[in-house]
């Protein structure tokens, strides 16, 4: 078979030595054709000494676009001119086989667009899988949930997709969260996502994450969502799963008004929605979301 050329982006700022582990776990990739890997530091200064040639070359760049994530993926993606594209957060690590695997699944779908895989999910000292049960994602899955095992760094595309039709990472998604979601859905919109049922990359989740405890930005990010994706509430068990989430996010900063208001719209959608009550609760004080957030960390879930 052919092997398509790969570009790997990995946005970082300031995670040095977590950066090295990400870049190590790329290169050593028993990869048949070629494969080279993109580092775009945003909003920091750039590290050249993590450069190098040979048949695994890792370039250097600074973010051109705009400040934040999805900048820094786009910058990525267009200094590239591979026949792929696939990401990797600076605080993950890939699995050996990862684009051998995920290769030959695109490989046997040649309609296909995008490629996700499993994972692993590394938080407070446990590791749990997190597995979508499927080989393919279709839009009405995604609409009914994020399935966060499709995390960014499972992300192969197409570059001509990126380019075309599917388009660039949305730089307008309020502090670069939820522009997965958004990508994940517009790529499914066009074409069934090729899914690799194994956990190739483990993705570290910590206490200390860039957005941990931003809660106006995932607000702002979700009701973007909804604006953007108005299908969004037109899925009874999607729609209550945002509330629920608002809801939450409104409760862990402390505007009762609004959770309440949230989840009662969420309990209007599925009566059952468990982040509702999550939600009452916390507005009640009889938990905090950040107490909740933590044991289903460790698990390998997220509210």
């Amino acid at each position: 078979m052919y092997w398509p050329s790969i570009g790997v982006v990995i946005p970082t700022h300031r995670r040095p030595d977590q950066l090295r582990a990400a870049i190590a776990s790329v290169v050593a990739q028993e990869y048949p054709g070629e494969l080279r890997v993109i580092v775009v530091y945003d909003r920091a200064e750039p590290d050249f000494m993590v450069a190098r040639g040979g048949d695994r070359p890792v370039m250097v760049l600074s973010n051109n676009r705009t400040p934040g994530l999805a900048g820094a993926r786009n910058t990525g993606i267009l200094a590239l001119d591979t026949d792929l594209v696939a990401f990797c957060d600076d605080d993950d690590e890939w699995r050996p086989g990862k684009m051998v695997t995920q290769s030959m699944a695109l490989w046997r779908k040649p309609l296909a667009e995008f490629g996700t895989c499993a994972i692993e999910v590394a938080y407070d000292g446990q590791v749990n899988e997190r597995l979508a049960g499927r080989t393919e994602v279709s839009h009405a899955d995604l609409l009914e949930s994020r399935m966060s095992m499709l995390h960014s760094s499972t992300f192969v595309i197409r570059r001509a997709a990126l380019m075309g039709g599917l388009g660039l990472v949305a730089e307008d998604a309020p502090g670069s969260q939820n522009e997965d979601w958004d990508l994940l859905l517009r790529a499914a919109a066009r074409h069934p996502i090729v899914h690799v049922d194994q956990a190739l990359v483990r993705v570290a989740w910590g206490v200390g994450s860039l957005f941990a405890r931003q809660y106006d930005t995932k607000i702002s990010s979700l009701r973007w969502m909804l604006h953007r994706h108005p299908e969004i509430g037109t899925c009874r068990a999607g729609a209550a799963r945002v509330y629920g989430q608002l809801a939450c996010w409104y409760a862990a900063k402390g505007d009762r008004k609004q959770s309440v208001r949230w989840a009662r719209a969420a309990l209007r959608q599925r009566w059952r929605e468990p982040r509702a009550a999550i939600a009452l609760a916390a507005s009640a004080r009889i938990v905090t979301v950040e107490s909740v957030v933590s044991a289903l960390h460790k698990r390998g879930h997220g509210i």
